[in-house]
C-alpha cells in the first residue's frame, strides 16, 4: 500500500495480523491475553474476536472497538433467543468480512477457546496457535462438546502453549510442538504497592490487620474456607476484590469482617495491595483448580505482600518449594496467617526479588514469538485466500 504525503509517496509495509478468538472479554479482568497481545501488537495488528453478546436487537451486527492503533476488539451482537446454529452462521459471516479486509500474508490465528472452531475452521492461515491458559472443560458451565473441540484444535494447531507446568504435563503427549508458559508478572506495576500512597476510599474505613484477595470470584474460590476463617479470626479484616461470575453473589459468605468490594481496574490494584498486611489465595481444591497457575501469585509477591495459599499444585511446586508462599489448609490457615501477619512485611523481599528477576511478560512473548516463527518457517504453508 502507498500513502501520498504532499508531493512525495512512501511505501507502507502492512504489519502481519494476529486474529485471536477468546472466551474472555477484553475489558473484563486484565490477565494473560491482554499482557501477551499488547506486547504482540508492537509488531502485529491484533483482531480480538470475543464471544457474542445477546441483546434485544432486530438483527445481528458486529460491534468494533479500536482500543489502540493496532488492537481492534470485535464483539458479535446477536438477538436474544438466537439458536446455536444461527449464532455460528452469523459469526462465520462476520469473520469472513474481517478476513476479506485482512492482508493476504502473515495471518496468525490464535485460540483461547476451542469452541471458536465452530465458525472459524475454514480459515487458512500461516500459523495456528492454541494458547491453552486453563483446563476449560473443568470449569463450571463448560460446553459438553469442549473436549471434542479441543481435540480438533490440537490437530489443527501448529504450536501449543500452556498456562502452567501442570497443564503442560497433562497435555504434552497430545501435540508435537507444545511448550509451558506459566503466568508471568508486570513487576514494575505491582512493585508500586511497596511505596506510600493514600488508601482507596472504599477501603480506608476498614480496620487493620487486613488480609486481601484479588481476582475473579467464581467456583474456584473455597467459599466455605473463607467463611470459616473469617469466623475464627474475628479480629482480622478480610478484603475481597474482584468480579463475581458464574456463581450467585447472594451465596457468598457474609460477616462483619468480610468485605466484598467488587471489581476494580487493573491500574488501581497496587493502591489496594499496599494497604494489606497479608494476602491469601483461598482456592478450592477441585477439578477447576487442578491445573491453574494463578497470575496473582507473582503479582502479590511483587507488591511485597506476604502470601498464603491453599495447595494449588503449581503454587506448591514453585513458590511454596522456594519458601515464598505459605501453603495452608482448613486446619492450619489461622495459625499460618497469624504467623505471617506477625512477621515484618519486607522479610522475604530480597528472596522474592531474586526469584522474580527473570520473569516478565516481555520475556514470555519473546519466547512465544520464537516458537511461532519456527512453526511458520518449517510448516508447509498453503496460500492464504481471502475467500477461504
Amino acid at each position: 500500500m502507498e500513502i501520498a504525503v504532499g508531493t512525495q509517496r512512501r511505501a507502507i509495509v502492512e504489519a502481519p495480523t494476529i486474529l485471536c478468538f477468546s472466551h474472555l472479554r477484553w475489558n473484563f479482568v486484565h490477565q494473560r491475553p491482554q499482557h501477551i497481545l499488547i506486547l504482540a501488537s508492537k509488531a502485529n495488528n491484533i483482531i480480538y474476536f470475543e464471544e457474542p453478546l445477546f441483546e434485544v436487537v432486530p438483527q445481528a451486527f458486529m460491534r468494533s472497538n479500536d482500543v489502540s492503533q493496532s488492537i481492534r476488539v470485535v464483539t458479535p451482537v446477536l438477538p436474544v433467543g438466537t439458536t446455536q446454529q444461527a449464532a455460528d452462521a452469523a459469526q462465520r459471516r462476520f469473520l469472513d468480512t474481517i478476513v476479506a479486509a485482512t492482508p493476504q500474508e502473515g495471518l496468525t490465528t490464535w485460540y483461547y477457546t476451542p469452541m471458536a472452531l465452530r465458525f472459524s475452521d475454514h480459515i487458512l492461515c500461516d500459523v495456528c496457535v492454541y494458547d491453552c491458559m486453563d483446563e476449560l472443560s473443568a470449569f463450571k458451565d463448560a460446553p459438553p462438546e469442549l473436549v471434542q473441540m479441543e481435540r480438533r484444535l490440537l490437530e489443527r494447531a501448529d504450536v501449543v502453549f500452556t498456562g502452567g507446568q501442570s497443564l503442560y504435563e497433562a497435555k504434552r503427549s497430545l501435540h508435537r510442538s507444545i511448550f509451558p508458559f506459566p503466568s508471568s508478572i508486570d513487576f514494575t506495576h505491582f512493585h508500586q504497592a511497596r511505596g506510600g500512597g493514600a488508601d482507596p476510599v472504599d477501603q480506608e474505613e476498614i480496620p487493620h490487620p487486613r488480609v486481601g484477595y484479588f481476582g475473579v470470584i467464581d467456583e474456584r474460590l473455597d467459599a466455605d474456607l473463607v467463611a470459616q476463617t473469617a469466623m475464627k479470626m474475628t479480629d482480622i479484616q478480610f478484603v475481597m476484590v474482584g468480579p463475581v461470575v458464574k456463581i450467585d453473589p447472594k451465596g457468598l459468605p457474609r460477616a462483619e469482617n468480610l468485605h466484598w468490594l467488587g471489581s476494580r481496574d487493573y491500574a488501581d490494584l497496587p493502591r489496594y495491595l499496599r494497604h494489606w498486611d497479608a494476602g491469601w489465595m483461598p482456592f478450592a481444591l477441585n477439578a477447576a483448580t487442578r491445573y491453574i497457575s494463578p497470575t496473582k501469585t507473582p503479582e502479590f509477591l511483587a507488591a511485597g505482600v506476604p502470601l498464603v495459599s491453599t495447595a494449588i499444585v503449581d503454587v506448591v511446586r514453585t513458590y511454596g518449594a522456594e519458601g515464598l508462599v505459605e501453603i495452608v489448609d482448613a486446619d492450619d490457615v489461622e495459625a499460618k496467617l497469624r504467623s505471617v501477619l506477625a512477621r515484618p512485611r519486607d522479610r522475604l523481599w530480597p528472596q522474592v526479588d531474586a526469584y522474580l528477576l527473570d520473569m516478565s511478560w516481555e520475556k514470555t512473548w519473546s519466547a512465544m514469538a520464537v516458537h511461532i516463527e519456527h512453526a511458520r518457517s518449517t510448516r508447509n504453508i498453503l496460500p492464504f485466500r481471502r475467500s477461504a
